[in-house]
């Protein structure tokens, strides 16, 4: 079966730099509803258009077809005692005001730097990819706008299925 609008493709990738530093890889396939239901980055999705299981896809991404620009905006610098108390390089803070995921980069002289953008902004990245399987979406998968595993999973699964997706709707 060829990969065409509302059918269930499941990938292996590896995300390189364009210096061709490995930067993440898939340890199992991971599994996308595919046309425009924002599960993979357009850019790929349309590469693997009309492409079947075995085979080989590989795209280079611009920051803007990837994880955006890098912008210097979203740079803060705020006093510690205002963070929670076990604030440290490489956490995670965000808002009820904002959808802003801040990533704290540095901490020195009673200050933090929190860094809005993803740790991957203004890269130009390879996105390497060989399709796994493909099959038609479900009905119930096109009304959730996304792929369901066919698996169940105990405290042991590392799927990275949100499990509980259809449970909360």
């Amino acid at each position: 079966m060829k990969v065409f609008a509302n059918s269930v493709v499941s990938i292996s990738f590896r995300l390189l730099s364009d210096q061709g530093e490995l930067i993440e890889e898939s340890a199992h396939p991971v599994a996308y509803l595919h046309g425009g239901y924002s599960g993979i980055f357009p850019k790929v999705e349309e590469a693997l258009n009309g492409k079947k299981a075995g085979d080989h896809v590989e795209v280079t991404l611009e920051p803007a077809e990837a994880f955006g620009d890098y912008d210097s905006q979203l740079i803060r610098m705020v006093e510690v005692k205002e963070l929670p108390p076990d604030i440290s390089v490489g956490g995670f803070l965000s808002s009820d005001h904002s959808d802003t995921v801040w990533r704290v980069t540095d901490i020195s002289d009673g200050k933090a730097v929190l860094d809005g953008n993803h740790e991957l902004a203004g890269l130009r990245l390879l996105f390497d990819c060989r399709v796994e399987d493909v099959r038609e979406a479900t009905e119930d998968e096109i009304k959730h706008g996304h792929a369901h595993h066919d698996h169940d999973c105990d405290d042991d699964c590392d799927c990275d299925d949100d499990c509980d997706c259809c449970a909360q709707k």
